[in-house]
Order: structure tokens, then sequence, then C-alpha cells
């Protein structure tokens, strides 16, 4: 017969009962204090897209060029002994500019305006006697021949005298050439000529003039760009890419005055695979200068129904660029996106996201595809003006 267990050993037994379950609490065995808690949401900026009808705009980087820059050269030589303006001033088209020695010249025109004279009375004295020896002819009172001789003379005596006055408007011309007049509105470069130097008559470049207003602004657009514009435009660059051009300045400001295009190149230049084309601006305060550097924005062609998201949603990798669209459930999934052309700071989505769906873009640093993200939403408008 089994002896009852003493007070005291069953007391033991619930002592170890309670510290084997105090330990095997804190161990855990009973509690799992391992089961991963729910990720906390990441707080972004996200844009619903939306689709709408958007004109395409184009950027190129110009520099603003003469529409005529002009060499000015001495007709005549000599040396300069006056100048009237500085280099760098601002001239207008016959203000006068250099001054060559003209004494050469004077004295050249008194000689001529002598030697004129002096013909002149010949052929005055040839043609009296002329008169005279066709009235005698008339009476048989003198042969034909002497009046065929004298008519002959007075006619070697006029070519002479025309002969004499053509020598003196060429000297009058030489001389009137010694003041060097602009040709042109512009500025004057500052490598112009000092006072004491020579000038060779078609050879010595005096100054440079570069005319003001309107001026150009050159820049190009590769094959594949004319090409898109030339389809859109139905064999020819579209009107709207034509005009109402706009220029933003090398400090981001933009140029208040709109400009068209002036001049285009007769082909795809071979070494650089792009178009020249030329804008014309009028600038009145003469505010563009050449060499300035500027960006041209121009509207290539309306896009039907495009899909737009903000430029720094965007992420690049390699040659692949991907954007961050939220799920119903609020999850990140990472899709691949083909990219269209840039408007403003925005960029057209060819191929990857449709109209409704959300886009993250803001704190795209922060998240990954899976994350579980709390969105906060704003237009683009708002988006643009952030």
């Amino acid at each position: 017969m089994l002896k009852k267990p003493s007070r005291k050993v069953c007391f033991g037994i619930i002592i170890f009962i309670m510290a084997a379950g105090i330990g095997i609490a804190k161990s855990g065995i009973l509690f799992n204090s391992h089961i991963p808690k729910r990720p906390q949401a990441v707080e972004v900026k996200a844009m619903k897209v939306e689709a709408k009808d958007t004109p395409v705009t184009y950027e190129f980087v110009g520099k603003v060029a003469s529409k005529n820059e002009v060499s000015i050269m001495s007709k005549i030589s000599g040396n300069i002994i006056n100048k009237m303006v500085k280099g760098g001033d601002v001239v207008y088209k016959g203000q006068p500019l250099f001054q060559i020695d003209d004494k050469q010249y004077q004295s050249k025109i008194n000689a001529v305006k002598g030697t004129l004279s002096k013909d002149t009375a010949a052929l005055r004295s040839t043609q009296r006697d002329l008169e005279r020896y066709k009235m005698l002819a008339q009476v048989q009172g003198i042969a034909q021949q002497t009046v065929d001789s004298y008519e002959a003379q007075a006619e070697e005596d006029q070519a002479t005298v025309d002969s004499d006055q053509a020598a003196l408007n060429e000297a009058m011309e030489d001389e009137q050439d010694t003041l060097i007049l602009s040709p042109v509105d512009g500025r004057i470069d500052v490598n112009d000529l000092s006072v004491g130097q020579y000038v060779s008559a078609g050879s010595s470049t005096l100054a440079t003039v570069s005319s003001l207003d309107p001026i150009w602004v050159q820049y190009t657009i590769s094959e594949n760009e004319y090409i898109t514009l030339a389809q859109n435009g139905q064999a020819s660059l579209p009107e709207d890419f034509k005009s109402n051009l706009k220029l933003i300045l090398s400090n981001g400001s933009e140029y208040p005055l709109r400009g068209k295009i002036d001049a285009i190149d007769k082909g795809i230049g071979s070494d650089t695979g792009t178009l020249t084309i030329k804008a014309v601006f009028d600038n009145p305060q003469h505010f563009l200068i050449p060499g300035m550097f500027a960006k041209i924005i121009a509207t290539g062609e309306i896009r039907k129904n495009a899909v737009l998201v903000p430029q720094q949603s965007v992420k690049d990798l390699l040659d692949s660029s991907f954007v961050y669209i939220i799920k119903a459930d609020n999850t990140i999934e990472t899709r691949k996106v083909k990219l269209g052309p840039k408007v403003g700071n925005m960029v057209i989505i060819d191929d990857g996201v449709k109209a409704g769906e959300s886009v993250v873009v803001d704190g795209v640093d922060k998240i990954k595809d899976g994350s579980m993200v709390e969105p906060t939403f704003v237009t683009a408008d708002e988006f643009s003006n952030t």
C-alpha cells in the first residue's frame, strides 16, 4: 500500500511547477515574442495620373549671333588721321567712323580739274572751227574733206573731255572714301585700328560692325527630332514649331519678346548629324549681344490623351526607367515605363502607366517594391508649385 505524500513534498511540487511556469513564460515558449509586427507605412506624396491633350515642347541650346556682321575695309590707301568712335560703341548706319588722310586725293582732284579745263577749252575751239567750216562747205568755199577732218577732231576732243570727267569723278569718289562710314546699325568691335596706322585699299580691315536689331539665335536639332517634326508637319516643320519661340537666358529668366525661325540649313551636317537653324528676335534695347548662350523653347505637336508624371518620380537604372505605383492596398509596385518627351518639369509616359493610377512623386528614395505607404495626394499643378 502506497504512502500518501507528505504535505512538505506536495508544497515542494507546487513550488517547482510555479517556477517552471514562470521560466517558460519568460522564455517565450507559451507566448511567442518573435511574431513579426506589421511594418510602419512610409509617408509619401502621390499623384493620380490623368490623360489629357498636351502640347509637346522642345528645348535647344542656342547661341546669339549677329544677323549682319560687316568687316569694314577702306577702298583707298592712306594713314588714319582721325577716329570718331571707340571699340565697343553702338553705331548707326552712315555714322562717320574713321578719317583717312585726303591730301593726296585733293591734289589729284585739282590736277584732274586742270586737265579737264584745258581739254574742254580745246574741244570748244574745235567745235567753233567745225561750225565755220560747215558754213563754208555749204557755199563750196572749202573741201568737204576738211569738214570731215574737223568732225573727227571734235569727236576725239569730246572723248578726251569725257575721260577727264570720269577721272575727276573717280578722284572725287576717292576723296569721299577717305571718310569711312558705318554700313549698318550695330556695335563696333574693340579690335579697331588706331590713329596713325596705314591702311591698304581692299585689304586692311579697320573694324567689324555687328548688327544688333534684329538678332539671330543659332541652334541645332537632331536628325531624329527633324524626322518626327517633319512627319507631324506633313514633310515640313510645323508652323507652331517655327513661330512663337521662347528664349530662356543663361540665368533662367525669360526674354520678353518672342522669335521665329528665319533660316534653315540646306541639309543635315555630315559631321554632326544635326540640322542648323537660325531664329530671329527683335532686340530694340540691344540687350542680346553676340556670344550669349540661351535656350530656345519651341512647340512641336499636340499629344492626344498624353499621360504625364513629374520627372523626379522617375528612377533610372542602367538603360531602363521605373516609377512606383500605389496599389489598392497601399503597397508599392515597381513599374518599368517607356518615356516620351519632357514637358516642363513633367515627362510623358508612352507606355507603362495608365490614367487613373497613382504614382509616387515625392519620397521615392524611401520605398521599394512591396513597401507599405501612407500617401498624401497632390495635383499636377500643386506639385509644379512645390
